[in-house]
């Protein structure tokens, strides 16, 4: 199993670090101690209620793990290090976010913990049912299901088009973009969380094909024509 001490952990300055995993990774929280005394007790908090998950009570010689609390979260997902005292998260899940304290005889340390879910790819779409929709234009719209604390954008090239930012969890997200059918530069579409990216380029010749709805409008249309062709053509017929 692996075990994964974020690189992106920084310090402010009342003491909180900030830790961001991915769901489903294994995290560490660092105790700060190279070693623990044979005097020491160390407490692991979490929650604003600052709920015991772990405890570690070396003159007892007993560790304790309250993994079912609260309301189960933690089952069978807290581990901590015998050497540091460090709390170890494994197989997290977003429920695991929130504020963790851990306090010994020499250390008070505290941690605010951001799981996010992992990302989708973007779809990209035609779409059809926009008004805007023409024969010179695209009008295409970039989506995605199911996330949460998360942006979508679209790009031109590595220039920023458009973006939207939502802090819901599983909440569905559409972005539109038009381009003309002869568009040469590269477009595509980014969703990103504060460690993950996913992108989705844009194939104009392949999306931007004419929506079966514009087809019909230009049968319709090419009928008309001829019929009126042809109703001229014989009212000219029988004048002359």
């Amino acid at each position: 199993m692996c075990l994964c001490k974020l690189a992106g952990v920084f310090g402010d300055l009342d003491g909180l670090e900030s830790v961001s995993v991915l769901e489903g990774d294994s995290v560490t929280l660092d105790s700060g101690l190279t070693e623990i005394m044979d005097e020491d007790l160390i407490l692991w908090r979490f929650g604003s209620e600052n709920t015991l998950i772990a405890q570690i009570d070396i003159l007892a010689g007993s560790i304790i793990l309250y993994d079912d609390v609260p309301d189960g979260r933690f089952r069978d997902r807290l581990k901590v290090d015998h050497q540091t005292g460090s709390l170890i998260i494994t197989n997290t899940r977003t429920e695991h976010t929130g504020l963790y304290q851990m306090q010994s005889n020499s250390v008070r340390k505290r941690f605010s913990l951001s799981v996010y879910a992992r990302l989708s790819v973007p779809n990209i779409t035609r779409d059809c049912s926009s008004s805007s929709s023409s024969q010179q234009n695209c009008s295409l719209l970039c989506s995605v299901v199911n996330v949460g604390h998360v942006t979508l954008s679209w790009y031109k090239g590595n220039s920023l088009l458009s973006s939207i930012s939502v802090s819901d969890l599983s909440i569905s997200l559409s972005l539109p973009l038009e381009v003309e059918y002869q568009d040469k530069n590269s477009y595509s579409c980014v969703i990103n969380n504060p460690i993950r990216n996913q992108t989705t380029h844009l194939n104009i010749t392949t999306l931007c094909h004419t929506c079966s709805g514009s087809v019909e409008k230009l049968f319709k249309k090419a009928s008309l024509a001829v019929i009126y062709k042809v109703t001229l053509g014989n009212a000219l017929a029988q004048k002359n």
